[in-house]
C-alpha cells in the first residue's frame, strides 16, 4: 500500500513538471493586435519576434515548435511568453536607454556584411535570397546585435558598399585548354595597356574583333524628351513622337564587323550583309593594311565557326601566318573577355536606342557617323561611363 502511495506522488509530481507552458488567455482585440504586429513587419525586429512568438503560442503551438520557427531557443521562448503573460504588450518592446542609436562595431559591421552577401541556404534557411526583414531576424537570433531596424541595416549594408542588385546568368567555360587561352589574351591587353614591353617576335598591335547584329529594320525601344502630359500638359500640345507597335521585316539583316584597337583607343566598322568567313578575312585583311607588313598585330576574336581554321578550311590560318598576324581565341563561353563587346553597348545605347530606321542605308549612316563621332570623342565623359559599366557587367 504504501508502494502504490509512492507511485502515485511520483506520477503526480512528473505530470506537474512536463505541464506545457502556453500563454495565457488573450481576448479578440489583443489578438488583432499581434497579428497587426506580425503582419506589419516594420520597426523593432525585437518586437515582431516577441509579438510572433506569443501569437504562436495562443494558437496552441508548445515551446519546442515555436523555438524552432522562431529559430531560437526554448528558454528565449519560455522568457517571452512568461513576460507577456504577467505585463502585457509592455513586454514586447525593448526597453531601451535614452540617448542617440546604438553605433555598430567594426566587428560588427564586417560579420553583418558577411552574412548580407552569404545564402541563406549556408545557414540551414530555407530561403533563396535575404530580404531586409529576414536578415534583421536572423541577425538578432545569432546574437550578431541586439536589435536593428530595417531601414538602419539598410543604410548599414549601403555604406558597406552592398546593395540589392539582380542576379545575373554565367555560363562557365568547358573550354580544356581555358587556362592557357585566357592567360594569352590577358597578356596581349597588358602590351597594349603598355603594362609589359612585348618580347621580339610578339604583336605590337592589338586588335579585339566582334559581329555585332543582325540589324533589322524594326523600332528600338529608347527614349526621349517630351512635353508634360496628364493634367498638367501645356493647352494645344501636339502627342509626342511614338514607337511604332507593329512592323514587318522585309529588307533582310546586315551584320556589323567591328575592331577596337586598343592602343590608340579607336573603334572600325564593316557592314556586310553576311558574316561567314570570306567576309571576316576581308575585314582582317583591312585591319592589316592599316600598318606595315612588317609590324606584327594580334586579333583577339572568340570561337564563331568563320573565325576558325578548320581540317575542311585553312583560310583564317594560312592569310595569318602569311600576314605577320596572331589570331588570339578567347575561350568558349568566355567573349567576355573580349573588349570590344563594351563597346557594342556603348553603339546600342548612343546610335540606336529609340530609331526606327526606313532602310538599310540610313541605319548603315547612322553607325558610320557614330563611329566616327566616337573616334573623335574617345575621352567623352558619357561614354566613358557606358563603356565602364558595361565591362563591370
Amino acid at each position: 500500500m504504501t508502494g502504490q502511495l509512492s507511485l502515485l506522488v511520483v506520477i503526480a509530481e512528473t505530470g506537474r513538471v512536463i505541464q506545457r507552458l502556453r500563454v495565457r488567455e488573450i481576448d479578440d482585440d489583443e489578438g488583432r493586435r499581434l497579428v497587426r504586429i506580425v503582419r506589419r513587419g516594420t520597426g523593432s525586429v525585437v518586437t515582431w519576434r516577441r509579438a510572433q512568438m506569443v501569437l504562436l503560442s495562443a494558437q496552441g503551438m508548445d515551446v519546442a515548435a515555436i523555438a524552432k520557427v522562431a529559430f531560437t531557443s526554448e528558454d528565449r521562448v519560455r522568457d517571452v511568453i512568461r513576460n507577456f503573460s504577467a505585463d502585457g504588450f509592455s513586454s514586447l518592446y525593448p526597453k531601451y536607454k535614452g540617448g542617440r542609436p546604438p553605433k555598430f562595431t567594426l566587428p560588427q559591421r564586417r560579420e553583418i556584411k558577411k552574412i548580407a552577401k552569404s545564402r541563406p541556404a549556408e545557414h540551414g534557411l530555407p530561403f533563396s535570397t535575404w530580404s531586409l526583414h529576414k536578415l534583421a531576424e536572423f541577425l538578432v537570433a545569432e546574437g550578431v546585435v541586439d536589435d536593428i531596424s530595417h531601414e538602419g541595416l539598410r543604410v548599414l549594408l549601403r555604406e558597406e558598399g552592398v546593395t540589392f542588385q539582380r542576379l545575373k546568368t554565367w555560363k562557365a567555360s568547358t573550354d580544356p585548354q581555358y587556362a592557357v587561352k585566357k592567360a594569352r589574351v590577358e597578356h596581349l591587353y597588358a602590351i597594349a595597356d603598355q603594362e609589359v614591353i612585348p618580347e621580339p617576335g610578339e604583336p605590337e598591335i592589338v586588335f579585339c574583333v566582334d559581329e555585332f547584329g543582325p540589324l533589322n529594320l524594326q523600332p528600338h525601344p529608347g527614349r526621349q524628351w517630351a512635353a508634360v502630359s496628364g493634367k498638367n500638359k501645356e493647352p494645344g500640345r501636339r502627342p509626342r513622337r511614338r514607337r511604332r507597335a507593329t512592323y514587318t521585316r522585309t529588307a533582310g539583316v546586315r551584320h556589323l564587323f567591328a575592331a577596337f584597337e586598343l592602343g590608340e583607343d579607336r573603334l572600325y566598322g564593316h557592314i556586310k550583309p553576311r558574316k561567314n568567313r570570306a567576309r571576316f578575312l576581308e575585314f582582317c585583311r583591312y585591319l592589316r593594311s592599316l600598318y606595315p607588313p612588317e609590324t606584327r598585330i594580334a586579333i583577339i576574336c572568340d570561337n564563331f565557326s568563320p573565325h576558325l581554321t578548320t581540317k575542311k578550311d585553312k583560310r583564317v590560318g594560312q592569310w595569318a601566318a602569311a600576314s605577320n598576324t596572331e589570331i588570339a581565341y578567347t575561350p568558349t563561353n568566355s567573349s567576355w573577355l573580349n573588349r570590344v563587346e563594351a563597346q557594342f553597348t556603348a553603339l546600342r545605347y548612343f546610335a540606336l536606342d529609340g530609331t526606327d530606321h526606313a532602310s538599310h542605308e540610313e541605319q548603315g549612316s547612322m553607325i558610320r557617323r557614330y563611329i566616327i563621332w566616337r573616334n573623335n570623342h574617345a575621352y567623352d565623359e558619357r561614354l566613358r561611363r557606358v563603356v565602364d559599366r558595361a565591362n563591370v557587367a
